[in-house]
């Protein structure tokens, strides 16, 4: 195990993968199961997997595909996305998904991150902050269902929802999504000092240095979409992932 994870961030759309830039556009870039096959080849430690339309069609996680999935996948999946009740996250633990990510559903009742918490373990629950930039440069919340920023501080979520259970949070840059220029820094090194749990950074890395400088920050794990579905300076779709041996030295 690399002692900084790096995590492939798949976004799954109408049982496609997808990428986006900035939380918006979503193009369509592969099948996903075909996509964690190869990254099984590539002997992917973890994936995280995020449907960035159940939620806001107000739809339960597509069973059938996540099972699909989970029966190709080699590696412990994470997933989130249109996630509202304990019932939901114990039928998804019984398909063999092993951590559940709330988002928007802990927006509206922080509750739901206790009740996961209790039935399957902290370290089988992660909040996920989606955080965008005001005029004045401020962190704030995103709510990616209601489509806007919130005024609440996300140092002080993160720590509300590491209280309430949460095991890992997950800290995505709506404005870096997709953008190749690198993590918000500042807001990791924020929110890793102030939980007593690890902080999955997400949203911006296109290299290994990125990593290295998400790391240096305080992240426990990097996660990425684009540098490992896109490969080269024209973005084409190649699903790939760095050698081993690069992350450990990146990380030693």
């Amino acid at each position: 195990m690399l002692r900084t994870r790096v995590i492939p961030c798949l976004l799954l759309r109408n049982r496609g993968l997808v990428k986006t830039i900035g939380f918006r556009q979503p193009k369509y870039v592969g099948d996903p199961i075909n996509s964690v096959k190869i990254f099984n080849e590539k002997e992917v430690d973890e994936l995280v997997l995020l449907d960035i339309a159940a939620s806001r069609m107000d739809a339960l996680p597509d069973e059938d595909l996540l099972a699909d999935i989970v029966s190709e996948a080699f590696m412990p999946i994470a997933y989130g996305g249109g996630i509202g009740s304990l019932d939901q996250a114990r039928r998804l633990a019984r398909l063999g998904i092993e951590k559940i990510i709330v988002n928007s559903a802990a927006l509206r009742d922080s509750a739901i991150v206790s009740a996961i918490a209790d039935q399957l373990g902290t370290s089988s629950t992660v909040v996920s902050i989606d955080v965008s930039r005001d005029w004045l440069g401020r962190a704030r919340v995103f709510d990616a269902v209601a489509g806007r920023r919130l005024s609440l501080d996300p140092v002080e979520h993160a720590r509300a929802m590491a209280a309430r259970g949460a095991g890992e949070i997950f800290l995505n840059s709506v404005e870096r999504d997709g953008a190749g220029r690198g993590l918000d820094l500042a807001l990791i090194e924020a929110v890793s000092a102030a939980v007593p749990v690890p902080v999955i950074a997400c949203g911006g890395a296109a290299s290994l240095a990125h990593l290295r400088e998400g790391a240096n920050a305080g992240a426990a794990a990097i996660a990425a979409g684009s540098m490992f579905v896109y490969m080269g300076p024209h973005r084409a779709v190649m699903i790939n992932y760095p050698d081993y041996g690069a992350l450990e030295r990146l990380f030693a």
